[in-house]
């Protein structure tokens, strides 16, 4: 066999096996489809509650936005695939309590098919609810004057975020070994992610060391990728560069959480 040949054989036995677990765990989330839905019922009440309660905030000089609702949209498309992204580990630690992650650590597979096709799974329920979130905040009075450019701006940020906190996620329930855990590890992550980016507030209102940290997180990269792609002002190399950032940290999270399963291997 020639050095292609094996080359193309890994490729294709990698790619069966990532499209396995694609096909696992799609099947997995259809039978669970209530627990899409309910995710779904949050960024509702973000968007007509919040919108409706902090209306008169869009008056506050130097917000940069009469309407509310247009600014928080984008916001609340982040907060939705980062509260959906940090969960994303509690399929490991089912599969752990389960044994069935012993079967998959005695196959002869990929340990990075294995993450990639979980992963795809998670990043693709992200993409849908991502767009019902845009048509929610449409209904809910936001606009988007960017108009299908922004929206795939706006996405694609989306896509990248849920990709870091979904493998983050699977790292940690990889390492931890337990809900409990997993789950106040994320509660600690959730709520300065949240409340320290720009999602909800103007950055020029907050205090200035929430501004400093605001300028370093993640979510404010989303949330200012999607807001001015969605509002048609975004600036290409304010675009790209911050991309650029979030592809590198998801590339990052993904590493760690190959590695925390080659670790979790060790100990079996």
């Amino acid at each position: 066999m020639t050095t292609v040949d094996a080359y193309e054989t890994r490729s294709v036995g990698w790619l069966v096996v990532a499209g396995q677990i694609f096909r696992r765990w799609s099947l997995n989330t259809l039978r669970e489809s209530w627990g899409v839905a309910a995710a779904l019922l949050q960024p509702i009440v973000w968007i007509l509650l919040f919108g409706q309660v902090f209306k008169s905030v869009g008056s506050i000089p130097g917000f940069g936005s009469a309407n509310y609702i247009t600014f928080l949209a984008p916001g609340v498309l982040m907060m939705t695939v980062l509260y959906s992204g940090v969960w994303a580990g509690t399929s490991y630690i089912e599969d752990i309590d389960n044994g069935v992650m012993n079967q998959l650590l005695t196959a002869p597979i990929s340990r990075t098919a294995v993450i990639a096709g979980q992963l795809a799974v998670q990043l693709v329920i992200g993409l849908v609810q991502s767009a019902l979130v845009l048509g929610i905040g449409f209904l809910g009075g936001a606009r988007y004057p960017g108009g299908l450019t922004g929206m795939v701006l706006a996405l694609a940020a989306a896509t990248l975020l849920a990709a870091i906190f979904c493998a983050g996620s699977v790292a940690l329930a990889l390492t931890a070994r337990s809900q409990i855990a997993l789950i106040g590890m994320s509660q600690l992550i959730i709520l300065p992610a949240t409340f320290l980016s720009s999602g909800m507030m103007a950055t020029a209102l907050m205090p200035g060391w929430v501004q400093g940290i605001s300028k370093f997180n993640p979510v404010s990269w989303a949330v200012d990728i999607g807001r001015s792609g969605l509002a048609g002002t975004a600036d290409a190399g304010f675009v790209a560069a911050h991309l650029g950032y979030l592809l590198a940290l998801a590339a990052l999270a993904f590493w760690w959480a190959v590695s925390a399963f080659r670790s979790y291997q060790r100990t079996q």
